[in-house]
């Protein structure tokens, strides 16, 4: 069995509109040293593979498929076994 760490965000093409919100929250409570903020999404996938190719040619087609808008979103993973 594997766990795939998953991070989506936002190609740094794309505005990221709620990372620009939260810098301006943070501005506003002190923290003005805050030079930028991008939004993400962390998602883990636990897969009842026992082959490490397996697992990553899965946990890469959900991410591809599903997970992540090709247009615009990047993502990334690491793969654990577990």
């Amino acid at each position: 069995m594997y766990r795939a760490k998953i991070k989506v965000t936002l190609r740094k093409s794309i505005l990221d509109v709620q990372g620009k919100a939260v810098q301006s929250a943070l501005h506003k409570l002190g923290y003005g040293d805050v030079e930028s903020v991008r939004i993400g999404k962390y998602i883990e996938l636990e897969l009842n593979d026992d082959d490490e190719t397996l697992a990553r040619k899965n946990a890469e087609e959900a991410c591809k498929k599903l997970l992540s808008n090709p247009v615009m979103e990047d993502y990334s993973f690491e793969l654990e076994k577990v």
